[in-house]
């Protein structure tokens, strides 16, 4: 566990972000707090069918099949990035506990058995309602890249999402917008 993990943290983390690293995998757990309730970024995080609402990289998202588990999307990814499609399958969602799996099934990038959860939970900043996310990840470290180079570019990826994915619920609690959000 990190160092600098609250006991709440370390705690979320052990229970929902079990990923077992194989020799040739690097792995690793990122978390931002943002000042929005729970039930908003959730309604953002928990659309599969639409990443882009918070995800700057991805343009376009295509689901195959129905919106529930085992469906799969093909994703079109913003140029300046060394990959231009993502083959993603959704591997759990949890309306009840906030937790959203995902598997990369392909794609032309170097991301190889990628394995993501993200989990979002309630929390107080500053007096008010808040949210706790917490995306951890387990990928194969491609040829000719170390470990480290490869969490780094992942967690990169990673920041920049719960970034955006901050300033979009945060926009939107300032809005006053306290349903969900139906896209």
């Amino acid at each position: 566990m990190n160092c600098c993990w609250s006991t709440m943290e370390s705690e979320y983390v052990r229970k929902h972000h079990k990923h077992e690293p194989r020799e040739n995998q690097c792995s690793s757990t990122l978390i931002k707090h943002v000042k929005a309730p729970v039930h908003l970024v959730w309604s953002l995080v928990r659309r599969f069918d639409q990443p882009q609402k918070y995800k700057p990289f991805v343009s376009k998202c295509v689901v195959l099949g129905d919106f529930e588990v085992g469906s799969v999307r093909e994703v079109n990814v913003k140029s300046g990035l060394p990959a231009t499609t993502s083959t993603e399958r959704l591997e759990l969602l949890d309306d009840d506990e906030h937790i959203l799996g995902v598997k990369i099934v392909g794609g032309d990038h170097r991301l190889k058995n990628y394995s993501s959860v993200i989990t979002v939970h309630p929390e107080s900043i500053d007096g008010r309602p808040g949210t706790l996310v917490i995306e951890s990840f387990v990928v194969d470290v491609p040829n000719g890249n170390t470990k480290d180079d490869t969490c780094f570019f992942v967690e990169a990826l990673i920041k920049c999402n719960l970034k955006s994915l901050a300033d979009v619920s945060e926009r939107l609690a300032l809005q006053d917008r306290t349903e969900p959000i139906d896209f």
